[in-house]
């Protein structure tokens, strides 16, 4: 089989996969239905995939194409790295929440590899997802583990000033906290959308302010 062949087989499955989520659900997704829509029978999937998360995920990542090349226009009137890690964050909410079901199986996946292999892969196959950005927002994108990619903006703003780098981690995972614990209650229909949004930004603030070492005028 060709390099050509296979890749645009995979195609085919991750385009099924990504048709299937957004018609029925990620929930409802199989490896049947996904090899029925793509014109496959389902032990051909196992040729290329290593089981239906694999491919679900790489289903799922076709859906956050929005979000990761709307990140320039969050950014664009960024002047320093406390402006890049808000409004990555405003930009990552705006989205997230928009698609808990989706947002929740990338970023808090079951799969067997680092997760950040399976990202790398997917870039691989679909580099027009991933846009072109400032050097730490595309680090942050390749990252697959969530606390990975947080701590890249995190590090900006320690590296800048704003931070003590010894709590750089501690501002990572108290943002993550609000934000999985947020995602969870869109998930589960106890709050919406507007407001998770604003309660999580505003939540993230406060944690912010708490850290602050160097003066910064907050742009909203």
């Amino acid at each position: 089989m060709s390099e050509k062949h296979r890749k645009l087989t995979i195609n085919h499955f991750i385009n099924a996969a990504d048709e299937l989520i957004n018609e029925i659900g990620i929930e409802n997704v199989t490896i049947r239905n996904i090899a029925t829509r793509a014109g496959y029978n389902s032990a051909t999937l196992y040729n290329y995939f290593e089981n239906s998360d694999h491919l679900i995920f790489f289903g799922a990542m076709k859906n956050i194409k929005d979000y990761a090349l709307s990140l320039n226009l969050y950014l664009a009137n960024a002047e320093n790295a406390m402006d890049r890690f808000l409004k990555v964050w405003e930009c990552f909410c705006n989205y997230a929440y928009l698609k808990p079901d989706i947002y929740n199986a990338i970023f808090f996946p079951k799969l067997s590899k680092n997760l950040e292999v399976y990202v790398s892969e997917f870039y691989s196959l679909f580099p027009e997802d991933l846009g072109i950005h400032h050097d730490t927002i595309s680090t942050m994108l390749l990252k697959g583990d969530i606390h990975d990619r947080g701590m890249t903006t995190v590090m900006d703003c320690a590296n800048e000033g704003y931070i003590d780098a010894i709590y750089a981690d501690k501002l990572n995972d108290l943002t993550l906290l609000v934000f999985e614990g947020m995602l969870i209650r869109v998930l589960r229909g106890t709050i919406g959308y507007e407001d998770a949004k604003n309660k999580t930004m505003d939540y993230i603030k406060i944690i912010v302010q708490s850290l602050l070492i160097k003066d910064y005028r907050f742009y909203y």
